[in-house]
């Protein structure tokens, strides 16, 4: 497990020392993480990172180098430095679990304890979620794009440095792609690797048809021949059926495809697959690569592109669209000191940024007949919905606009992680997780699963939360 206690922004020490020294050491809060707005203006999010920040989380201590550069800051008491020298991690932890459709305002999520330690993991509980579902939620756009084609997440090389590459390939692989060229995240998560050859094999040969050669005597079962070097029609694809015929026949082996990276795809994909089918190869697949995207996809494949297998980069690793996921995390509780809790709230005259406050459950409702989500509600924590009986759901916006449920079934969607600094929670392993979010999204209306202008999915509030957050929001005022 990694230890990353210091990877945290600097204010966060600093509050944490200030909270010591003004006696709320042992004070306990509720921060919630949640986000905003869906990147890229889509429908949903997908939840991603739950299980490097279970690592990270189970290994958290500060070290004597660390306390040594704390102290050398000048800033800090040397209670804090005892403090941090003896660290323990005691929080309870909440989450959703990975694979979930989350959606804006819900407590993905939320943990309890002192809050100095609450301070303390900010940063990185909040870099974990946020990169991983920035990365899952666009490869699931991708794969959503291809429709039923298989995607393969080919951007290692062009990720943000190495641990994004590697956990980015493994959101991406929760996301829907199908494998990775990274063959670290292979090894470090069971996750399918594949890859071929790059132009540089070809021009290490002293021609197109020695190289497809050379590497076809080598590998003639996973034979994948990169066929734009030159140029993809007059040569490429005549030398790859050529090597087909002259190599991987006699072995009683077939071509497995062939892989474009430049020029027209679309066009030359459609040639490639009349060239390969007249030679006898109906089964050779066609791979394409080269700054693709979910519209590019959705527009090569509207315009009849015979594509197989979608290799996808740097537009897939760095969510070159949408930068940032921008989920937040804000105090919304304290325990006072006879343990009654007292719910927090921020305020801002940006109404999207006003917190819900209070510990919070969130419920996912899905029809029991046609197995479809419904709506999401947001309740107190000691709320339960029951789904053996009618649900009244309304807008908190619009509180007019109400709706009457019934024949449902509602569903936590938090699971406890932590309790009490310790771990109690399985969590499954990359396949599992990517296996269940296809069965998640699949449960959204094909609506909220659109590109442009999505339906929005409703994210309801219990009437008791919508009375808590308004006499939060009239107390503050007066």
């Amino acid at each position: 497990m990694s230890n990353l206690a210091m990877l945290m922004d600097f204010y966060e020490a600093t509050m944490a020392n200030g909270a010591l020294l003004n006696g709320h050491k042992d004070t306990i809060a509720y921060f919630d993480m949640f986000f905003r707005r869906v990147p890229d203006d889509g429908g949903f999010a997908i939840m991603a990172g739950l299980k490097q920040l279970i690592d990270d989380l189970c290994g958290l201590k500060f070290t004597e180098e660390d306390c040594d550069y704390m102290r050398a800051r000048g800033l800090f008491d040397e209670e804090f430095i005892k403090y941090l020298e003896e660290f323990k991690f005691s929080c309870d932890v909440w989450a959703i679990p990975e694979g979930t459709p989350i959606f804006p305002k819900e407590p993905i999520v939320t943990v309890r304890g002192p809050i100095m330690q609450l301070f303390l993991i900010e940063t990185m509980l909040l870099l974990n979620i946020n990169h991983q579902s920035l990365i899952a939620t666009k490869a699931n756009r991708i794969v959503r794009a291809a429709g039923g084609r298989a995607v393969l997440e080919f951007g290692a090389r062009r990720a943000h440095g190495a641990d994004a590459s590697v956990m980015g390939a493994r959101a991406a692989y929760i996301g829907g792609c199908v494998g990775t060229s990274c063959v670290k995240a292979g090894e470090d998560f069971n996750i399918p690797v594949a890859g071929t050859m790059a132009h540089s094999w070809i021009q290490l040969f002293d021609s197109e048809y020695e190289a497809f050669k050379a590497y076809a005597t080598v590998y003639p079962d996973s034979c994948v021949f990169l066929v734009d070097t030159y140029d993809t029609l007059k040569k490429g694809i005549p030398n790859a059926i050529k090597v087909a015929n002259e190599v991987l026949k006699p072995l009683g082996c077939r071509p497995k495809g062939i892989r474009i990276d430049s020029g027209d795809i679309t066009y030359l994909s459609k040639r490639a697959r009349k060239m390969l089918d007249e030679a006898g190869y109906p089964d050779c697949e066609i791979c394409v690569s080269n700054a693709l995207d979910e519209y590019l996809i959705r527009d090569m494949l509207m315009q009849g592109a015979k594509v197989d297998t979608f290799g996808v980069g740097e537009r897939l690793i760095t969510a070159k669209s949408e930068a940032v996921f921008g989920g937040v995390y804000k105090l919304v509780a304290i325990e006072g000191g006879d343990g009654e809790l007292i719910a927090k709230i921020k305020l801002s005259e940006n109404t999207s940024k006003i917190t819900l406050p209070g510990f919070k459950q969130c419920w996912r409702l899905f029809d029991r007949e046609s197995g479809k989500a419904i709506a999401d509600v947001i309740t107190l924590r000691n709320e339960v919905i029951d789904d053996t009986l009618e649900y009244e759901l309304f807008d908190p916006e619009y509180t007019w606009k109400r709706k009457t449920v019934k024949d449902f079934i509602a569903r936590p969607l938090q699971v406890e992680v932590f309790k009490n600094g310790e771990l109690c929670y399985n969590s499954p392993d990359a396949t599992a997780i990517r296996e269940y979010r296809e069965q998640q999204v699949e449960s959204l209306w094909e609506e909220v699963q659109r590109f442009e202008k999505p339906h929005k999915y409703y994210v309801d509030y219990s009437e008791k939360l919508y009375e808590l957050q308004k006499r939060l929001i009239e107390e503050s005022s007066k």
